[in-house]
């Protein structure tokens, strides 16, 4: 544990203090990941501060426009846009290295007017899944691996995106997997990284290049969920910052170039018992457990349903696509990257299922909430996962919604994952992306313009 995660509310006074802190950001992770807030001078911050901020951030699409006529939206909110109450969490209080004058930022937590959690805030949708495993004296353990694309700036839209200069002077224009020195291209960068993720209390473990040109990949070191989805909301702002300074971009979008594969956010997950500290997916003589098939069960079943939470964009799509190094599937098997829940080899206290189908787009705490929402469905269903697949499954059907859409109405008729999330977030959820996929179908493309102009 870091020293800002042990920190309590009497801590956090004196640790603004002995830093010399003049400004707080306090942060609301919205239902995309983007931090919403306000803006405090040090005098004006104290933990007993009532701040407030309307419910309706929650309630936004991608682009700041809210559902308009849903009845489930208006269920949620109503007529009268009301206030919530915000609590800061004393254990996401960190440093902003790229800040000019001492800054520090601190995730809060929303409350109505009388304490109740508001359902449809995503640290506590994760909150409310974590709960049911703790109230069977169990602990979900996770370890994301976050891929992202460096990218040359590109202020128009309308113009194809494409890998930044390194200091070689040249662009990447091939694949370079695990290349050190296609990583060495961008050192400036990736130090200013470690250096602001070790003032934030981060602890990246590795760092990688992926398949894409101008693709790495950051993986954390394992830990409790609302800890890892906190330090990937915090890494994302991180990189985005410090890319702007080195003159380049840098994107969590699920698929950016055409002719790139597309960037994940697996997640590794195990369960632990909480009193003894024992993988719960092993048993005492090493082998797999029932309940560990039950959990690879859960996901194959309700993936499908979970995928709007896992592919949240009309975009996140067109990286679910045969041979594109993502799975297209809900096939299991060990050490195999192609199905979309794997078992890496390990030793039977770090046994672990990787969910592969996650898009670097997704909101973190939505998406460890799902994927753990369905391994506990599986659990508590006692459900039995199909054969292992021992070959490639890049051939095998299509398992999984082809779209956002399709998505939509997965989630729309799984009665069990809803009551597992809440009824609330989900009407929200799901008003909000019916409402973000309506716009997008508004949009005329280029290559409806290039192929059907003249042609049909």
């Amino acid at each position: 544990m870091t020293e800002q995660v042990a920190m309590n509310h009497v801590d956090m006074d004196k640790w603004l203090t002995e830093n010399n802190i003049t400004e707080i950001e306090c942060l609301v992770p919205d239902l995309t990941g983007v931090a919403r807030g306000k803006i405090l001078p040090r005098e004006k911050f104290s933990t007993d501060r009532a701040m407030r901020l309307p419910e309706a951030v929650f309630g936004m699409t991608v682009t700041g426009e809210s559902p308009d006529g849903n009845e489930g939206y208006d269920r949620v909110f109503g007529v009268t846009d009301k206030d919530m109450v915000l609590i800061p969490d004393p254990t996401t209080l960190r440093l902003v290295p790229w800040a000019v004058d001492p800054t520090a930022q601190v995730i809060m937590d929303c409350v109505d007017h009388n304490g109740k959690s508001i359902d449809f805030a995503p640290r506590n949708v994760l909150r409310r899944v974590t709960n049911l495993y703790k109230d069977l004296g169990w602990t979900p353990i996770v370890a994301p691996e976050l891929e992202f694309y460096l990218l040359e700036r590109n202020p128009d839209p309308d113009i194809a995106l494409s890998p930044p200069v390194g200091r070689s002077g040249r662009k990447e224009t091939s694949r370079q997997l695990y290349s050190i020195d296609a990583v060495n291209e961008f050192d400036p960068l990736f130090e200013d990284i470690y250096d602001y993720s070790a003032l934030m209390g981060l602890e990246l473990d590795t760092l990688i290049h992926e398949f894409g040109a101008g693709q790495m990949e950051i993986n954390f070191l394992h830990d409790e969920p609302m800890i890892l989805a906190d330090k990937s909301f915090f890494f994302k702002r991180l990189l985005r910052e410090a890319a702007m300074r080195h003159g380049m971009y840098a994107t969590f979008m699920a698929k950016p170039m055409q002719h790139e594969p597309g960037s994940a956010m697996h997640i590794h997950q195990s369960v632990i018992d909480t009193q003894t500290q024992k993988n719960i997916f092993s048993n005492p003589d090493g082998t797999a457990s029932p309940i560990f098939f039950h959990y690879i069960a859960g996901l194959q079943k309700y993936l499908p349903a979970a995928m709007v939470l896992l592919a949240p964009y009309v975009n996140s799509y067109r990286r679910i696509v045969r041979n594109g190094a993502a799975p297209i599937n809900i096939e299991w098997g060990y050490d195999n990257r192609t199905v979309g829940i794997r078992v890496p080899i390990s030793e039977p206290a770090g046994r672990r299922i990787e969910n592969r189908v996650v898009g670097a787009d997704a909101n973190p705490y939505l998406a460890m909430a799902v994927t753990l929402a369905c391994g506990y469905l599986g659990i508590k269903e006692k459900l039995k996962p199909t054969e292992v697949t021992t070959g490639s499954a890049y051939a095998s059907d299509y398992q999984l919604p082809r779209g956002l859409s399709e998505a939509i109405r997965e989630l729309e008729n799984s009665q069990a994952l809803q009551d597992v999330l809440g009824k609330d977030f989900v009407d929200v959820y799901l008003a909000v992306k019916d409402a973000e996929h309506d716009e997008f179908m508004r949009v005329i493309s280029p290559w409806e313009r290039e192929h059907l102009l003249m042609h049909v």
